[in-house]
């Protein structure tokens, strides 16, 4: 969940502004250091820094009113500065409480802004400690402040005294009893991609709760890949700085709930006025004993609800009977469908029959969207990945909604490398196949041809079950099909998808096909 903690500073700049589509923009660590270099110019000297404790403090006093310790551990460059700031704050507000820290780097060492604020805090009576105080209960708090943006490797691929302390308070950190605050991000999380390093182990999930402030800017690696469990609850302050002023670009955007705009519609229109969506897959059980139909039938039931004028269903399965179990849901045989005057989703449970298909598919299909084995079966054919890409020539529209999985045989790589890097994955996709490419996970990525990229806020772990990414498949075919651009079907349709989860109510069963018929929901 995004929180915007809007401090409203004595410079009077506002803290920052969304896009014309109402997105959140997501900066790279580079040009987050520029925004800040670029505003540092323009202030007294230390400035930023104290305004960066002032806000963790603040928010630190809102996380936990009834602390009793406040323990603050301080790493080696200006985010432990910012820490050892917020320790002289926090002092300051609450002389009552006991306020630790714990540093990784003397006095002495630490760069220009970060001794200052180390004396502010040593100044204001705060108490040093080696580490993690053993009193600490689930009403205390701890704040990280160790690397933020600042990583350079894992603290594991090094073996000096300074490394190995940083080490043992992050292990403490992970192990916290109490809340915690992670300053700019949680350390050791790359903040342009959401990974940890290969070498670093944080717990899957947190013993307590965790809470993010970014500051200047919101990154990418806030909201995708291990990001959102490591970061949590995310809280933004703009310390005063106009990042229009430093001529910064984002490199994503974050979607929101203002995807989910959408005009009313008319009186005077009909079914026809919402568009066809067929849907090809689900193969039988008589081609290899694997029996998927309900795959297609769950994106037809998703394009329904959707709001598509019309849905046909083709299945691939020459033993279907012709009754459907919704009667809005019209049955076709798949070569009795006109595939050139419809939105096209293809390969939901579609097996290896989808090959077959996929020639004329390619070829005839306006818009079409492209999931499941569909996606398998192009990865291991040159010429139906040459046919796939040559459609944006022809003014063929492709919308790919791959996993990780199916995105590495595309790409003809492997999980761990998309998944180190998802947003360059999505991009690199979707340039290969001249396409807009959705890849699924956590904190879903959407590209297009231009590099422009979104990254999807909603969703949570009832997601991770069977038939869902049919169910978004669908989705996003009855959007495109209604008159939004593919951008806005994948971007909008990975919102609804994901909100319909987040406002599930906690007394009822979760399952794909519930999913597909909640999802006006979400409007």
């Amino acid at each position: 969940m995004l929180a915007l903690m809007l401090r409203i500073s004595s410079t009077d700049i506002p803290p920052a502004s969304l896009s014309p589509s109402g997105a959140w923009p997501l900066y790279s660590t580079q040009t987050t250091r520029q925004i800040e270099q670029a505003c540092a110019q323009t202030l007294p000297p230390h400035t930023l820094m104290r305004r960066a404790g002032l806000a963790v403090a603040q928010l630190a006093v809102a996380i936990a009113p009834h602390a009793q310790r406040i323990w603050i551990a301080c790493g080696p460059g200006n985010n432990g500065g910012d820490g050892f700031e917020a320790a002289a704050q926090l002092k300051a507000l609450l002389p009552h409480i006991q306020i630790l820290v714990s540093e990784v780097r003397e006095q002495h060492q630490l760069p220009a802004d970060a001794q200052a604020s180390w004396l502010r805090a040593r100044q204001a009576g705060v108490q040093w400690l080696d580490a993690c105080p053993d009193d600490l209960g689930p009403q205390d708090l701890c704040i990280d402040a160790l690397l933020g943006i600042g990583l350079r490797s894992s603290p594991t691929e090094q073996t000096s005294p300074e490394t190995q302390c940083l080490f043992q308070l992050l292990e403490q950190i992970w192990q916290s009893p109490c809340p915690v605050l992670c300053v700019d991000i949680a350390s050791g999380l790359d903040a342009d991609t959401g990974q940890y390093p290969a070498t670093m182990s944080p717990p899957r999930t947190s013993h307590s709760p965790r809470h993010t402030l970014a500051l200047l800017t919101l990154q990418a690696g806030h909201f995708t890949a291990q990001g959102r469990d490591a970061c949590e609850q995310i809280w933004w302050d703009s310390l005063g700085c106009d990042v229009e002023t430093a001529n910064a670009h984002p490199t994503a955007l974050l979607n929101t709930t203002a995807s989910l705009d959408s005009a009313p519609r008319s009186h005077a229109s009909h079914k026809g006025s919402y568009g066809d969506v067929a849907i090809l897959g689900g193969e039988g059980l008589a081609h290899r004993g694997m029996g998927m139909t309900g795959a297609a039938w769950l994106a037809a039931l998703a394009a329904l609800h959707a709001g598509a004028g019309r849905v046909m269903l083709a299945l691939l399965d020459a033993q279907v009977q012709g009754i459907s179990p919704w009667p809005e849901i019209m049955l076709r045989q798949p070569q009795a469908q006109n595939w050139d005057d419809a939105t096209v989703v293809c390969g939901c449970g579609g097996g290896t029959t989808i090959e077959a298909w996929l020639p004329q598919i390619l070829t005839q299909a306006p818009r079409l969207v492209l999931d499941a084995d569909a996606l398998n079966v192009i990865a291991a054919s040159q010429e139906l990945a040459l046919t796939l890409t040559q459609r944006a020539s022809k003014n063929q529209a492709t919308i790919l909604t791959p996993h990780p999985l199916e995105a590495a045989r595309l790409l003809q790589t492997n999980t761990a490398a998309i998944q180190a890097d998802r947003l360059q994955a999505c991009t690199q996709l979707a340039q290969k196949f001249q396409c807009v490419a959705l890849l699924k996970g956590s904190g879903t990525v959407i590209a297009n041809t231009q590099g422009e990229r979104w990254i999807n806020s909603s969703g949570n772990a009832r997601l991770a079950t069977g038939g869902t990414g049919d169910v978004l498949a669908g989705l996003i075919g009855a959007l495109w099909a209604q008159g939004r651009s593919a951008e806005q079907a994948a971007i909008q349709g990975a919102f609804m998808h994901g909100h319909t989860a987040d406002i599930w109510p906690a007394n009822q069963p979760f399952s794909a096909s519930a999913l597909a018929m909640r999802l006006g929901d979400a409007k």
